[in-house]
């Protein structure tokens, strides 16, 4: 049975925080809220977390993954930005977009799109995961949490409990969460394309493609 944590949306209590991240380094997977709802979370190295996040959503080895950053900083390390991405998209972040860029020799290869060489990077607005991106000190690998069958991510942290008990290590709960996902722009060609109209004004983008 998974673990169920009540964290505070905007001051997270530091022995849960360190709680969950121990359990990450211990190659545990989380379901986590994120400003555009629920998500599941390992640690990079951790390779059987990519396939239990396959698992759980239904998806093959085609599916995006994404890298949830702390800061742009961190971003730049994991994928390559050009110079006509870099003020747009570093203008939309802290925020509820995900960018899919080339990856850099950091990132491991079976987290990228197997024939683009890609990877999704995003900084989420949200308090509880920017103080585990604190604590774990890397990126975290990620999906947003849509069930098979779903068209939207889950939003409270009860009813993912009662859908993923057995199939996740750890709940985080810490209030309701957007029940939009968040806006995907593929910019691995040079140029923005707009994947999935999400909860991130699209505006900007649309102008620049």
């Amino acid at each position: 049975m998974a673990r169920f944590l009540d964290v505070h949306p905007d001051n997270p209590q530091p022995r849960l925080i360190s709680q969950v991240v121990d359990a990450l380094r211990d190659d545990q997977l989380i379901a986590y809220p994120t400003d555009s709802g629920y998500a599941l979370g390992s640690r990079i190295g951790n390779k059987d977390g990519r396939d239990r996040i396959l698992r759980i959503r239904g998806l093959d080895d085609r599916h995006h993954f994404t890298l949830i950053c702390k800061d742009f900083a961190q971003l730049g390390t994991m994928v390559h930005v050009d110079n006509s991405a870099f003020r747009a998209i570093k203008h939309a972040t802290p925020g509820p977009y995900t960018f899919i860029l080339p990856a850099t020799p950091e990132v491991p290869r079976r987290l990228m799109h197997p024939k683009k060489k890609t990877v999704g990077v995003r900084i989420p607005e949200h308090a509880v995961v920017q103080a585990l991106l604190e604590e774990l000190g890397e990126p975290l690998l990620s999906s947003t949490l849509i069930l098979p069958g779903e068209t939207e991510p889950e939003v409270f942290g009860w009813n993912v409990k009662e859908a993923l008990d057995h199939q996740v290590d750890i709940v985080i709960e810490a209030g309701e969460t957007p029940a939009e996902p968040t806006t995907v722009v593929d910019w691995s060609d040079g140029q923005p394309e707009v994947i999935r109209e999400g909860a991130g004004d699209v505006s900007g983008f649309l102008a620049m493609d």
